[in-house]
């Protein structure tokens, strides 16, 4: 299919590469120049701003500080916890040099937070009224990744990650189960995904944890996106790292902990989400530009519609509107049209001389086949405040469309492998990492997760025939 610079390979004849494309092309990121980095362009990091912020706001609101640890780590931090040091090890960059000599005890640059968290902890916590603590910090990590893909899985990427410690593990459960919500809400009402938490099987689970939690989302290739994470810890690390307090009764007791991260991965999600052979397609509420106004016209009318065009840009702001104005003389309207279109803008509005007269503007819709619509001028910015809140549950709603369609429930193998073909199968399963195995080498599919909201069932594995083990049907599918 010929395609000119500024279009994508369709997604029906290769995803990876329409995805590939479309980060670059929509200038949202770029690769670093170490292998596996990433450069996030102004586009892209404003995303992850807007998603940042809504994330922050309900952290606090949940009674949790901002905080920050350092960057790098003592090796023997990580070596008190195996299972977890275990589990990071082949993503581990070590320092073993500075100031031009060989450092006493080599450092690891940060692949998660646990240990130097837990470190602190202990130092801090003494009684059972210093509990809960509760912590978050923002921050860059380094896992080296050997298939690097922009937002998906780079050597660095950008997240927050809670860390905090309760008396018991009621509350702990609680704090794991809250932030697992509040991941699943900043999925659904911003990102306008649809995600499914539940939990993680054990041969899924964070290293290190007792219980691991995940949102997982539907991509348009049928894949599905580990969308963040929530993990309660049980004692493990409160008993490497000595995080204890005396109770009411003067009893020295651990600590239970828990630890929970979402990253610049759901901004990955998103494009995946939500993208058309056309490029991006932005729910409003992290569309860095949520309206983007192009002046048209030329000579002794340019000047009349570019005082309209500034007024309405004026107003949108002083409405809480993103807007954009788009006047490069150097470039036609058309191919502003196309930009624009491939940038995942929403709404479209075009003002001309004509259209100035009428008192009116052109608005273009991102997705739909209603065309271009003549709007009010005076009343746009209440026009256009509705129009994104459509646009917003109208993606929500065909993502979740789209997900149930391509969810099946798998009682045989035959059902089980040409559900995962194309999308996600309900199943059950014996729960022995084994079995999981067995599955992922014949068919690529892995347990995403135990849907909270399952209903109960019990009978037989749908791969071994074994009692099946969690009470529900397992999601499996294939994942980024």
């Amino acid at each position: 299919m010929a395609r000119d610079e500024r279009g994508v390979t369709p997604q029906s004849e290769d995803f990876s590469s329409w995805y590939n494309e479309l980060v670059t092309k929509a200038q949202l990121a770029d690769r670093g120049p170490a292998k596996g980095t990433m450069v996030i362009r102004p586009y892209g990091y404003r995303m992850w701003e807007l998603l940042q912020a809504a994330l922050d706001q309900r952290i606090k609101d949940t009674g949790h500080d901002n905080a920050y640890f350092p960057l790098l780590i003592p090796e023997s931090y990580l070596k008190r916890e195996a299972e977890h040091v275990e589990g990071f090890s082949p993503e581990l960059a070590v320092v073993t040099h500075a100031g031009g000599k060989e450092l006493e005890e080599p450092l690891i640059v940060r692949p998660t937070s646990e240990t130097v968290i837990g470190e602190m902890m202990a130092k801090w916590i003494s009684s059972y009224r210093d509990l809960p603590l509760l912590l978050n910090q923002w921050a860059n990590v380094v896992r080296w990744e050997l298939r690097p893909r922009l937002f998906l899985r780079t050597t660095e990427f950008l997240w927050q990650e809670g860390h905090t410690a309760h008396a018991d593990e009621a509350d702990a459960m609680h704090e794991t189960l809250q932030m697992l919500d509040v991941y699943a809400e900043i999925a659904r009402d911003w990102a306008a995904i649809p995600v499914v938490p539940g939990e993680k099987t054990a041969g899924e689970r964070f290293a290190g944890a007792v219980r691991t939690f995940t949102i997982e989302g539907m991509m348009r290739d049928g894949k599905a996106l580990q969308s963040g994470t929530s993990h309660y810890m049980g004692t493990n690390f409160a008993r490497a790292f000595g995080i204890q307090y005396l109770d009411a009764g003067g009893r020295q007791e651990l600590c239970h902990t828990t630890s929970w991260g979402l990253s610049t991965r759901m901004i990955g999600g998103v494009i995946m989400a939500h993208g058309d052979d056309k490029g991006l397609v932005l729910p409003p509420r992290l569309a860095p530009y949520q309206v983007v106004i192009v002046p048209i016209g030329r000579g002794d009318a340019a000047e009349a519609v570019a005082a309209a065009v500034r007024d309405l840009a004026g107003r949108f702001k002083a409405a809480g509107i993103r807007a954009h104005v788009d006047d490069r003389p150097q470039v036609s309207p058309g191919y502003k049209f196309n930009e624009w279109e491939l940038r995942g803008v929403p709404i479209r509005l075009e003002i001309g001389p004509r259209d100035l007269t009428n008192g009116t503007a052109l608005l273009a819709r991102r997705l739909g086949d209603a065309g271009k619509t003549a709007i009010s001028l005076e009343g746009a910015p209440e026009t256009v405040n509705r129009e994104l809140a459509d646009f917003q549950a109208f993606l929500l709603r065909r993502a979740t469309e789209f997900r149930d369609s391509r969810t099946a429930g798998a009682d045989s193998w035959p059902e089980f492998t040409a559900a995962v073909e194309v999308g996600w199968a309900s199943a059950l399963h014996c729960g022995q990492p084994a079995c999981e195995d067995e599955i992922k080498a014949e068919t690529a599919a892995t347990a995403r997760c135990i849907p909270n909201d399952g209903p109960a069932e019990r009978g037989t594995c749908v791969r071994c025939n074994a009692p099946s083990a969690y009470g529900k049907r397992v999601l499996f599918g294939r994942s980024y």
